[in-house]
């Protein structure tokens, strides 16, 4: 249930990078390595947030080829035998290497945001089948259903409070403001950002935040930790 923010820069201004604010959610007792190159053989020179169980990443971008994408949970596959499935963090690293998830992937549900110089898109997998959103210019909010979706608690209450990201060296800053206001709520409310998923039936938790900016100059990637899952504290990211 983690959440991404995107903000797609307008026609007018096509050399603007495209931004991203992304939170994640995950059973704190799942090991995970920190934004960088964890797959040198493999997927050479891209960096990411890894999964140690299964390998595969939360969050991946190629700097130099200036692409980034970053995968949200859906609702899980019914009547299909678990074992038989992939991990979605090898979508994302296939992502990042210009390859598509196909028609019907061997994984459950997912929302796998994809950004480049030339904007952002969301490909949705339900199980049932495979959906792709262009987004247009302005902020978007992705969560575990569709964009924007009218029907989510957190998209409703919060996504008109991130405003149109600056030029500075450390352009996320009003957005974490944005997030850090966000989080007077209890992280067991349906509005929350920073969540506890617990009460819901999932064992997650907001563990971590990754800023990006993406251009035709590359992938410029920040990322930080709270000290405590579920709870805020302002990260520093670096």
């Amino acid at each position: 249930m983690c959440t991404v923010i995107v903000h797609v820069p307008d026609a007018v201004a096509p050399t603007s990078p495209v931004r991203v604010l992304a939170v994640r959610d995950e059973d704190p007792a799942r090991a995970w390595d920190p934004l960088g190159a964890w797959w040198p053989d493999a997927h050479p020179g891209v960096i990411g947030v890894r999964d140690t169980r299964a390998g595969g990443a939360w969050l991946a971008a190629d700097p130099d080829g200036g692409r980034l994408a970053v995968v949200l949970n859906r609702a899980e596959l019914s009547g299909v035998d678990p074992a038989t499935l992939g991990s979605r963090g090898h979508v994302v690293l296939d992502a990042v290497d210009g390859i598509a998830p196909g028609e019907a992937p061997r994984v459950n549900g997912f929302n796998l945001v994809e950004v480049d110089s030339g904007g952002a898109h969301v490909t949705m997998w339900d199980g049932t089948s495979v959906r792709t959103e262009q987004l247009a210019p302005g902020i978007h909010m992705v969560a575990h259903d569709d964009v924007d979706d009218p029907a989510t608690a957190r998209i409703v209450a919060w996504r008109d409070a991130f405003p149109e990201p600056g030029d500075g060296a450390e352009w996320w800053t009003p957005w974490l403001d944005a997030l850090e206001h966000t989080a007077a709520l209890d992280p067991t409310d349906e509005r929350a950002i920073v969540r506890d998923n617990r009460p819901y039936g999932y064992p997650t938790l907001s563990l971590l935040v990754v800023a990006a900016s993406v251009s035709a100059s590359g992938v410029e990637a920040v990322y930080g930790e709270f000290d405590q899952p579920g709870q805020w504290n302002r990260p520093e990211l670096h």
